[in-house]
């Protein structure tokens, strides 16, 4: 099925309607922000795992990416009676999500244009009812659980404005300034290359390999893996002025978040070591995700 701008209008009406019966039938007031927040995610978890059987097209959960937690963290915000500390964590979850929705808007990944990892992936898997299973347990549940999990550091944050509270803030800023600079530097670079934007001289010897290696990504293979994880270890530190540790259980969101990244980065890396040779002493300079503290 051919994926269309009515498609994704139709899908995020239904999303919208699984936000209405969750607040309605879970309500935030008598059963608290996390359980409310389950239940949304159990329904649009079901909407996107039909929707990749209905299109074939698996990139629904995708799409979800930088909506669904947004959502999460103004329900958490209005569960606090919108205290400054959370209503700040929700604006600059806000401000990730405009950013995150912008990038993947440009990509075409709301007019189609499934994630082009998937089609890879479901060629490796080969059989049908394999990958149908991949599809609801990890693209549909696995990761929707995750929006529950990297976003649960707002149920915690209390009325508290500490040390950790301002780093928290500080660096979710930075973090977001990096991983926006990531992203518009990849796309102008991929856009050049495939002849949509005028060419940088600069960048000539990138365009021969066939990937950037300058900028940002001369410190990074994935600066933009390091915004994103950045900003969300940020935003757990803002739990650190409320419970007094730096170690809470809700550091298993941001946990489950680097762990995906990592395993995200190898396969695709194996893809694109595969397209352009020159990629393996790329990797040998520089540091996947993290930059190296020396040279």
């Amino acid at each position: 099925m051919r994926i269309t701008g009515k498609t994704i209008t139709l899908f995020f009406t239904i999303i919208a309607g699984c936000f209405i019966i969750g607040l309605a039938a879970v309500p935030v007031a008598t059963n608290g922000p996390l359980a409310t927040i389950v239940a949304i995610t159990a329904l649009t978890t079901s909407v996107s795992f039909l929707c990749g059987l209905f299109t074939d097209d698996y990139s629904w959960t995708d799409r979800l990416w930088s909506t669904s937690p947004v959502v999460y963290g103004w329900i958490y915000a209005y569960a606090s009676n919108f205290t400054f500390e959370v209503t700040l964590a929700a604006v600059l979850v806000t401000l990730w999500g405009i950013r995150l929705t912008f990038n993947f808007a440009r990509r075409g990944g709301y007019t189609g244009g499934e994630d082009y990892r998937w089609p890879i992936l479901r060629k490796k898997i080969g059989h049908p009812l394999y990958w149908h299973i991949f599809n609801l347990l990890f693209i549909a549940v696995y990761q929707q659980f995750l929006f529950i999990c990297f976003t649960l550091p707002l149920n915690f944050i209390g009325g508290n404005i500490g040390p950790w509270t301002i780093l928290g803030i500080v660096l979710a800023m930075g973090f977001l300034f990096v991983e926006t600079l990531a992203d518009q530097q990849q796309y102008t670079f991929q856009q050049a290359k495939y002849g949509l934007l005028e060419k940088c001289g600069e960048l000539d010897e990138d365009y021969d390999r066939g990937f950037r290696t300058t900028g940002l990504f001369a410190h990074s293979r994935h600066p933009n893996y390091l915004g994103e994880l950045g900003f969300w270890w940020s935003i757990y530190l803002f739990t650190t002025s409320t419970m007094g540790t730096v170690f809470h259980w809700s550091m298993v969101g941001p946990l489950l978040l680097t762990l995906l990244f990592v395993g995200s980065t190898i396969f695709t890396e194996g893809i694109t070591a595969s397209k352009y040779p020159s990629y393996e002493d790329y990797k040998k300079s520089v540091w996947p995700i993290f930059p190296k503290l020396w040279r």
